[in-house]
């Protein structure tokens, strides 16, 4: 049955109709979570998680009225998700898809589980940015941990968990039964460190789009580790007049369309990939950037801004509070002392924070 159903998928796949618009605007990546020493200890039924894993939630942003149909592996276009440590895996809950509900993810660490999706974040609930949760009904931890509120990760999950009442598909696999087990809740709770294939999919067979229509941006997995994340993926999308659309990490045929952003890896920070962190108030230019950096703001300030620095760990490297950026909405720093690589800068406007990266030449 599996197999047949491939086929089908496969023959969908190779007879992709031709398009003057493109479906799909993008692929985001957003920071989660970061784990501590804290979330570490909770290891009765928890599965190991090393202290500053990073929990990434992976969404695809299209156009309204197109829906997602697959992400897959055929000959050709490999499908492949990596890290270079494990990937986490909850032995309490956890699943190789998002099926508790949203009341068992309040205990130990279920919510930073490693799964496949098509929408859903649990049971009955959309997964959304956390930048879109408008904070009603946070799902409080139950066990004292997921407290950590390191800059990286943006809004911190005790403010908003990126959990949206709603009723998302049901995950379809294909021909996965052999790979999907590094994300299954087996063994010590860890699993990996390669989950690949030129054979399978996993797919929403009535075509799933996203919970806010004007953005339409779906999640399809949810990703934890110590170590690099990487990914090379190929997607079906359906058009709103029937057609499909298919996009692929390299080497396109016929009318596949190629999309960079497919490839992603975590410790390369580039313009393609929207890391998401909080809600945009200020913008940057230019990055990557040498030895100044822009700050304007998207809104004039009625109070004293502070902008702070920090390294990808999370310490603080620059911080300082600028005046002058209240009426004329701009400043700038000096970034000469800073040495060459990825940072994050902090903005505080009128009690909210938002943040963004750049890359220091």
């Amino acid at each position: 049955m599996k197999n047949s159903l491939l086929t089908l998928l496969c023959l969908g796949i190779f007879q992709s109709y031709s398009h003057a618009q493109m479906g799909l605007e993008g692929i985001i990546v957003e920071t989660y979570y970061i784990s501590n020493t804290n979330d570490a200890s909770v290891n009765d039924q928890g599965g190991i998680l090393p202290s500053e894993s990073i929990t990434y939630r992976v969404y695809v942003d299209m156009l309204p009225e197109y829906k997602l149909q697959a992400i897959y592996g055929i000959p050709g276009h490999e499908m492949r998700i990596q890290t270079t440590s494990l990937f986490f895996n909850n032995e309490d809950r956890g699943a190789t898809t998002p099926t508790y509900t949203k009341n068992q993810a309040k205990g130990n660490t279920v919510m930073l589980d490693s799964w496949l999706s098509v929408g859903a974040a649990c049971a009955g609930n959309f997964g959304i940015l956390k930048s879109a949760d408008d904070g009603v009904a946070t799902n409080v931890n139950s066990d004292g941990v997921l407290q950590n509120n390191n800059p990286a990760a943006g809004i911190p999950l005790t403010e908003q968990d990126g959990l949206i009442l709603g009723t998302p598909q049901n995950v379809t696999t294909l021909g996965l039964d052999a790979i999907i087990g590094v994300f299954d809740n087996q063994n010590d709770g860890t699993n990996g460190p390669v989950f690949s294939t030129e054979d399978g999919s996993w797919a929403a067979l009535s075509g799933a789009t996203g919970p806010t229509p004007e953005t339409n941006q779906v999640l399809i997995g949810q990703f934890t580790t110590d170590g690099i994340l990487s990914f090379s993926l190929n997607i079906q999308i359906g058009t709103p007049d029937g057609g499909v659309e298919n996009y692929v990490a390299s080497n396109p045929v016929g009318n596949e369309v190629l999309f960079p952003e497919l490839n992603f890896t975590s410790d390369v920070v580039t313009k393609n990939h929207f890391i998401a962190a909080s809600k945009a108030l200020f913008s940057i230019s230019p990055n990557p950037a040498q030895e100044i950096l822009n700050i304007r703001l998207n809104k004039q300030s009625s109070t004293v801004s502070r902008i702070s620095i920090y390294g990808m760990q999370g310490q603080l490297i620059h911080s300082s509070t600028s005046p002058g950026i209240m009426e004329q909405q701009q400043t700038s720093i000096g970034l000469a002392g800073l040495e060459s690589g990825p940072y994050l800068i902090e903005v505080i406007q009128d009690g909210k924070r938002s943040i963004e990266r750049f890359i220091k030449q």
